[in-house]
């Protein structure tokens, strides 16, 4: 490879251990980095770490592994761990996970990046952690959703539309995430929202949007959690004989896939998952370097699709 840039062994040890800046101009640098795509070098990442004593893995944590956002939140962590040398390990941690079932073994993990932690930060130890989609009072970086701007942005397309009785679905999980989206609504609709809670699952979110449903003052929108929620809604209604929009309108979260599998497609928030795995790997990495990384919120997109109009009353004749 040195013969291949035209310079000294050195210089590509240099060049290629990163420790190049200041020392090495550009175009030297660029140089070897050309002739190391040439040649197909792969640095080995094995015997690196073992003998810096680092083993370049970090962990991320998830509630689930079925949840649609965290297979890009996974991806845009990969990408950005790649980049740097460093391997992730995927683990989750379900809601109901006991003590025993939550140990991960820890010793060969350099940093955590953790998604609505159930457990606490503590139970990682010594170990660097950055929390996504989390608490920003908690006492690691945080790298979250702007999910209040988001459900603020649903209540005033909603409100613009002429909504004024609102249902909520909401999910039944003790989460940051969820609780402030349900403070936004309320906020936006004060001593007007009406709530139900429901698991993450459509049955039960179908039951939950019926308890809303038939009542004599039922609500002229529903706001929805999460996209998964809103397929029960959306079944709540066909029970009743309700048409969306015309009778009923459905708003999501996420813009998940089954946003516009439903018929008609769904007014939801759309999260930018992969960016926010990236971000909190990033983030992360500044952290094991000794750096520590400021908090992000990174904005949703209201996508308005065809589950919302005006409510029937304010339609014209």
């Amino acid at each position: 490879m040195a013969r291949a840039a035209g310079v000294s062994q050195s210089t590509v040890s240099i060049v290629l251990a990163g420790k190049a800046e200041g020392r090495v101009t550009p175009e030297t640098r660029q140089a070897v980095h050309e002739a190391a795509r040439r040649l197909g070098y792969r640095p080995n990442l094995a015997a690196r770490n073992l003998r810096l004593g680092r083993t370049r893995t970090v962990l991320l944590v998830v509630p689930t592994l079925t949840g649609a956002v965290f297979g890009p939140i996974y991806a845009g962590a990969a990408e950005v761990a790649a980049s740097r040398g460093f391997g992730v390990v995927l683990h989750p941690w379900p809601d109901d996970a006991g003590p025993a079932r939550s140990q991960v073994d820890t010793q060969a993990i350099e940093g955590v990046l953790a998604s609505s932690i159930v457990g606490g930060i503590s139970d990682f130890g010594d170990l660097p952690v950055v929390v996504m989609d989390s608490d920003p009072a908690a006492p690691a970086p945080t790298i979250n959703f702007d999910v209040a701007g988001g459900m603020r942005a649903i209540a005033g397309h909603l409100a613009e539309l002429g909504h004024r009785r609102i249902g909520h679905v909401a999910a039944a999980v003790d989460a940051w995430t969820f609780r402030v989206r349900g403070e936004a609504l309320a906020d936006a609709f004060p001593g007007s929202l009406i709530r139900q809670t429901t698991a993450i699952d459509v049955a039960a979110a179908r039951q939950a949007a019926l308890r809303l449903l038939d009542r004599p003052d039922r609500p002229s929108a529903v706001v929805c959690d999460d996209d998964l929620i809103a397929a029960g809604a959306y079944k709540a209604a066909r029970a009743l004989g309700l048409d969306i929009p015309g009778d009923l309108s459905v708003t999501g979260f996420d813009d998940v896939l089954l946003a516009t599998a439903l018929e008609p497609e769904l007014t939801t928030v759309r999260l930018p998952a992969e960016r926010l795995g990236a971000t909190a790997m990033t983030a992360l990495l500044e952290l094991l370097d000794g750096r520590r990384p400021s908090g992000v919120s990174l904005p949703g997109e209201l996508v308005v699709r065809a589950s919302t109009g005006p409510p029937a009353q304010a339609r014209p004749r």
